[in-house]
Order: C-alpha cells, then structure tokens, then sequence
C-alpha cells in the first residue's frame, strides 16, 4: 500500500512542517492532487500526492516537523462501492494492512474531536484565514471538512467562490506597498490626495484605526524565517562550492536588434502584456540549454544525468529577505509571452508563499538576473545537483565598434558558472555563443 511522505523540495531540505492537511481518510485522491500544505525553512509548499486512491489514514499531525522521508499518510486502492453478495467474509485478509499497525503516537485519530481551538477560534491555517478574510467571510460560521473540524481552502471557496475583479484603487506606489505591509486594504481607505488618490498617509491613518492586536508568535516566526532561509541558503551554496569545481565565464550580447524586435511587437497591444526583456533572456537561455544538452541535468553518483526537459530554474528574491528558484518547467517549448506570464505568476506565488512541490524540484539549469538591482555582471554559484547557472546583468548603454565606427548600443553581460566535472571551457563557450546568436534573432524565439 503506498505512502505518502514529505517530499523532497531541494537539495538544501532535510525536513519539513506539515502545515495543514488538505484531505481526510475516505476521501479519493488523483495523482496530480495538493493533499498538503508543507512549511520548509524557505517557504510554504502544497505538496501533491504521487498515488491514486483512498486516504486510508493521515500519521502525522498539523504542526509537527518531521524528516524528509516520514511517511504522511496511507493511499489505498479505491474501496469499491458495495460488496457483491458473492464475497464470502473469509474473503477478508486475516491481518490488518500495513498502516493499521503503526504506532499511536504517529497516527492521526480518524475521528478527532470538532470544535475552535483553546483560544475559541474555528481551527484554520493564517493562509485559510486570509482568504476567508479576502472574500468576507466568517469562519465561525463554516463547517470544516479538515481533520479535528478544520476549516480548509476547498471550504472558504466552496462558501464563497472568487469574487469579480474590484475597481482599481488609484494609489501611490508608496500607499500600495505600506497596505500591502500592513494588511490595509485600499478599497477600505478614503483617499485624500488630488482626485482622491490614496496616499501613504491615508493608509497609515486606516492602519492606526484599526490597530488589531499583534500575533506574537507569527511574529517571532515572521522574523526567524528570513534567517532560516538564509542559513539554509549558506549551508547548501558552501557545499556547492566545496565538492563542485567550478569554472566561470562572460561575454558581452548586444540586444539592439533584440529590444528593436520587442518593441514592435508591444506597439499598440495592452501594457499588462507587453514583453519586457527578461522573457527574452530566459527564452534564449532555455532554448540554448536544448541545444547544448550537456549543461541541462544533474551530476549524480559520479556521472552527468541529462535532465528529461529544460526546466529553467528562476532565482526569485523574496520581500522579507531570502532566495528561492523554483522551475518554470518546459521553458524552452513556451511561447514569449506565454513563458512571460509563466513567470509572473511563478513569483507572484512564490513571495505569496503558494509555490506547488512540483515547481520546488526538478529544475535542470538555473538562472539568476540581477539586472533590476543595476548590477552589470552576476557570476553565481551552482544550484547542486544542477551542474550550471546562467546570469545576466543590467541592460546598459555601451560603446562599441559598428561597421568601422564608434556607436553606443544596448548590450548586456552574459555569465555561465559551470560544473568542471560535467563539461570545460569549451561546451560552456558553445552555450553562451548560442545565447548570444539567439538574441541577434528574436523572432525566432
């Protein structure tokens, strides 16, 4: 009978948090589905179940830390609907399955006690409270399908499905990013600049009034996240440069051709999807990657394992501190601006903390742009078991000889930090030739 076990979300995780269960025993599961909402010291993960079946039982308790590994739960085949009258009683195994025999201190009571916590509370995660909160509503008033009577995310939005939508507020960017920081919503917020735009004051105001009072022990977790994450971070990249030896190298791409390219194709189309150049540098990094297969994979047991797609690892800063580079997988199939979407809704949910385990693992070649931060070359250290990492600076203007004459051209800096053991200098040249060529044709992206 399968189990469920914490997964594996990177080669820097050595366990994990069950955060809250997202399914009871009896209930059918595909493959494919979030069965778990999984706390790691980067981030909060919905963890998918691997197996078809039944939940037969869950043997680890919300809010428990366990090893990767740690069986989570039993999936059983599908019990079927009734029992024909031809099946004799004896027909039933003699011995209970496997997750019968567990030890009752790492199962998880079938039939737990219902009803709000010792503070009076509807039991809930802070994710399902802040969606509940989104779409108004009051979990004292829900039923909880979850284990113990807890409310899950299927029964916020089976309550109130997503609303339309709202009205943009018209807000300074300083205002939208205090409300964000401050829980304040701004369609809530009477704005008291010209025409009534919101500004940073207002929201202060509305923050004040509130005054709600503090969770200290989110808090304190708020804040020991970000140093989690970055020792976390530390211990895994001082491995890398330990056991990987790495060789480095630069060249310098001229993008005027490429941005003259991307201007047209945004001339008249609607600002939320014109491209920006970053969809071009991973494109042309993914699809190099398919070209040059011996920098897309692994080096495991002693060997190069080529990755079975380009599944482009993103380097994502996140708002309290703290790296994460989940995969946008298939990169190199996606069209512009679909990969553009891709990514804006893969950061979005990583800083939201609702990354999928599926988007943690399996990325084969990373890369990490550090050019909004105005740096013009990032020479980055290997994502192990990956064996390369691409980045790319800040676009800047640059003098440079055309045709004989001195010009001033878009360009910027490529760099490729790879695995010595898996490829040289050469391969790693041919990667970022073809990067360099890609660009020079961007239609063809």
């Amino acid at each position: 009978m399968p189990e469920f076990t914490m997964p594996s979300l990177g080669a820097d995780m050595d366990e994990g948090l069950v955060q809250e269960w997202l399914v009871r025993p009896g209930q059918h599961v595909d493959r494919g589905d979030v069965v778990a909402v999984i706390e790691t010291a980067k981030s909060t993960i919905e963890a998918e179940c691997f197996d078809s079946g039944t939940v037969e039982r869950l043997l680890v308790e919300p809010g428990t830390t366990v090893p990767v590994g740690t069986a989570l739960a039993v999936i059983g085949a599908d019990r079927p609907r009734q029992r024909t009258a031809r099946q004799p009683r004896s027909a039933r195994p003699s011995h209970p399955p496997r997750a019968e025999q567990a030890p009752a201190d790492r199962t998880v009571p079938q039939t737990p006690p219902k009803g709000p916590d010792v503070a009076g509370r509807p039991v809930a995660t802070p994710l399902v409270r802040a969606l509940a909160h989104e779409r108004g509503l009051d979990l004292a008033r829900l039923h909880g399908s979850g284990p113990g009577g807890r409310v899950t995310k299927a029964d916020v939005e089976h309550a109130a499905p997503a609303p339309a939508p709202a009205p943009r507020v018209h807000a300074s960017p300083l205002a939208r990013r205090l409300a964000e920081e401050l829980k304040v919503r701004l369609e809530d917020v009477p704005g008291t600049g010209r025409n009534g735009v919101v500004r940073a004051s207002d929201v202060r105001k509305a923050a004040g009034s509130a005054a709600p009072q503090p969770d200290t022990n989110r808090a304190r977790r708020r804040r020991e996240h970000p140093a989690a994450m970055r020792r976390t971070t530390g211990d895994l990249m001082a491995r890398s440069k330990r056991e990987i030896p790495h060789y480095y190298l630069s060249t310098t791409i001229d993008l005027a051709d490429a941005l003259g390219w991307m201007r047209e194709q945004n001339r008249g189309g609607p600002v939320s999807g014109r491209l920006v150049p970053a969809a071009l540098l991973l494109k042309a990094a993914a699809t190099a990657a398919r070209r040059v297969p011996e920098l897309n994979g692994f080096w495991h047991e002693g060997g190069f394992v080529p990755g079975s797609g380009v599944h482009l690892g993103v380097a994502i800063s996140l708002r309290g501190g703290g790296l994460l580079a989940p995969a946008l997988h298939d990169a190199d199939t996606l069209p512009l601006r679909d990969l553009m979407a891709a990514l804006k809704d893969l950061v979005d949910r990583a800083r939201a903390g609702r990354l999928r385990a599926s988007e943690t693992t399996g990325a084969t070649i990373t890369v990490t742009n550090l050019g909004d931060q105005g740096v013009e070359s990032v020479f980055g250290v290997i994502y192990p078991p990956q064996v390369a990492l691409v980045g790319f600076g800040a676009v800047v203007e640059r003098p440079c000889a055309i045709d004989g004459l001195i010009g001033v051209r878009p360009a910027v800096t490529a760099t490729l930090s790879a695995d010595h053991r898996a490829t040289d200098g050469a391969i790693g040249g041919r990667y970022l030739t073809t990067v360099d060529r890609l660009l020079q044709r961007p239609e063809e992206l």
